[in-house]
């Protein structure tokens, strides 16, 4: 099917997940929209979270698009029931599909779950875990500065280790041997993160991006329900934002990895489906 895969995020950082999706499945035609107007989401209440989610689903639905996938925790994390009922159009979120995927390379011990304070409250990411393995000790840790410094461009800065420093003490003594970078901002961070866990641990630490995990899950979802498309196409690319498209360019190209086409000025504030 030639129809595209639509993908949203609160912001520009689940351009990490259009990168994946754009590596595992390159014949496949992407539209990203990023809600630049109304970030962040993750101080909104659920319900508001909800709101902004359908009215993004009804716009790329309006695209034509075969699929969607909420590249953004916080969605994940508080809205995606709210995205399903009803609706002809195949919904994936990235908590599931990280949470198994943190399973398959720990080697048992604990878990630890990185991500901005509304996704740690909702204890979604505990949930998902605890539904393949009921007994593993997860240990939840707000980090609502690493957004802010992705953004700012600070991913090597003195300033960045040291707020991480702070961030991951609570694994020292905790026998964490797998985090799940639970933001789409935060495999910017990888090498910070990773060389930090590490020193606090004594210990190598397995990072999680769920954005591989969450490409994997597409790719068998569309050859399940027939939706793939012929794998010698070549895949389009069309980036929307809300707000701010001249100011994108820069900060999406890091999620990217590369240089982007000029971003389109979109409006979403239409009554939800």
């Amino acid at each position: 099917m030639n129809a595209p895969i639509g993908i949203f995020d609160s912001g520009l950082g689940g351009l990490t997940v259009a990168a994946a999706l754009r590596e595992r499945l390159p014949h496949e035609d992407l539209v990203y929209l990023g809600d630049t107007a109304r970030v962040p989401y993750g101080t909104r209440s659920p319900a508001t979270i909800v709101r902004y989610a359908r009215n993004n689903v009804a716009f790329l639905r309006k695209q034509g698009v075969k699929m969607v996938v909420v590249a953004c925790n916080t969605v994940s994390a508080q809205g995606l029931d709210g995205l399903t009922d009803g609706g002809d159009v195949p919904v994936i979120g990235v908590i599931r599909p990280g949470a198994r995927a943190a399973l398959e390379v720990s080697s048992g011990g604990p878990i630890a779950v990185l991500g901005t304070p509304g996704t740690i409250r909702s204890g979604a990411y505990v949930q998902a875990i605890h539904e393949h393995a009921p007994d593993r000790e997860v240990l939840p840790i707000a980090c609502p500065l690493f957004v802010p410094l992705v953004e700012e461009g600070w991913v090597d800065h003195p300033v960045t280790a040291m707020v991480a420093r702070e961030y991951l003490a609570p694994l020292k003594g905790s026998g964490v041997d797998t985090v799940i970078l639970g933001c789409t901002h935060y495999p910017l961070l990888r090498e910070t993160i990773g060389r930090i866990a590490t020193e606090i641990t004594g210990h190598p630490v397995a990072l999680v991006d769920s954005a591989h995990a969450v490409a994997r899950d597409v790719e068998a979802l569309l050859v399940r329900t027939r939706l793939a498309r012929d794998p010698s196409a070549s895949g389009g690319r069309r980036f929307c934002v809300t707000d701010a498209p001249e100011r994108a360019g820069d900060v999406a190209a890091r999620f990217w990895g590369e240089s982007l086409p000029p971003m389109e000025h979109v409006d979403v504030m239409v009554s939800p489906l």
